[in-house]
C-alpha cells in the first residue's frame, strides 16, 4: 500500500540510482590545503579558499574582537535593525579595493545573484546569459521573470547576434557572465562582451567569484584585469 508521500522515497531512490544522491560530508578541522573529513585527513581540491585567509591569525585575532565587541551577530536583518558600523566599515573598504563608488556584502554568492538580478530586471525584461553560468546565476534569472537567453560560452560574437535578435524587444536588458567559470577555470572574455554591449542600450553584470583574489592587481578581479574600472 503506498501513501501519498511515497512519492518523496521514489524520488530520493531515483537519485540514489543515478549518482546524484548528496552525501553531506562533515570537516571535524579548520578549513585549509589538508581537512580531516568525516574521520580521515584528506587533501582539499574543493573550498574556496585560495588564498588561505579562513585561518589566518590576523583575521581569527580580528573575528574575536569583534565577537567581544558586539556578539556573535546582529540578531535582525539588515533592512530593520541589522545594520552594524562593522558592515559600514566593512563595504567601504571593499569599495575602496574595486575602485568602485559603493559596495554592499551578501553571505553568500547564492544569495547575491537571486538579491540582485531581479532587482535590475523584471518581467518584460530580457537576460542574455552564458550557457555555461553558475546555476545561482541561472536560479537569480528564472526568480527574475525576464526572458532567458543563452549564448554560446564566452562567445562574444554570438551574444552580439543574440542582441541583434532581440533589439527592440524588451524593456531593459542584462548581460550576465562569470568572471572565471567555477567547473572549467575559463576566463571570460570580459573585454570582447564589454565592446559588444556598448553597441546596445544593456547592463553588463559580472558574477567575479572565482576571480576575486586570482585576477587583476592584488586579486581585485576580472574588472581590473582587463582595465574596464568605470
Amino acid at each position: 500500500m503506498t501513501t501519498k508521500l511515497q512519492w518523496i522515497e521514489n524520488e530520493l531512490q531515483g537519485l540514489r540510482d543515478s549518482g546524484l544522491y548528496n552525501q553531506i560530508r562533515t570537516l571535524s578541522s579548520p578549513q585549509g590545503a589538508w581537512l580531516v573529513v568525516d574521520g580521515q585527513r584528506v587533501l582539499n581540491f574543493c573550498s574556496n579558499n585560495y588564498l588561505g585567509l579562513a585561518n589566518h591569525p590576523r583575521i581569527v585575532e580580528a573575528a574575536k574582537k569583534a565577537i567581544a565587541e558586539y556578539g556573535v551577530g546582529p540578531a535582525a536583518v539588515r533592512t530593520i535593525a541589522g545594520t552594524m558600523d562593522l558592515h559600514i566599515h566593512l563595504e567601504e573598504h571593499l569599495a575602496a579595493f574595486k575602485g568602485v563608488e559603493a559596495a554592499i556584502t551578501f553571505q553568500s554568492g547564492f544569495a547575491a545573484n537571486v538579491g540582485c538580478i531581479p532587482a535590475l530586471v523584471g518581467k518584460g525584461d530580457v537576460i542574455f546569459s552564458d550557457e555555461l553560468n553558475h546555476a545561482s546565476i541561472i536560479d537569480g534569472a528564472r526568480l527574475s521573470r525576464a526572458q532567458i537567453v543563452r549564448y554560446a560560452h564566452c562567445d562574444a560574437q554570438d551574444l552580439k547576434r543574440a542582441l541583434d535578435e532581440s533589439r527592440g524587444k524588451y524593456e531593459r536588458a542584462l548581460v550576465i557572465t562569470d568572471g572565471v567559470f567555477s567547473m572549467d577555470g575559463d576566463v571570460a572574455p570580459l573585454d570582447e562582451i564589454y565592446a559588444v554591449t556598448q553597441g546596445y542600450d544593456v547592463v553588463l553584470m559580472v558574477d567575479d567569484a572565482h576571480g576575486e583574489g586570482v585576477l587583476g592587481n592584488g586579486g581585485r578581479g576580472i574588472v581590473d584585469h582587463y582595465g574596464l574600472h568605470g
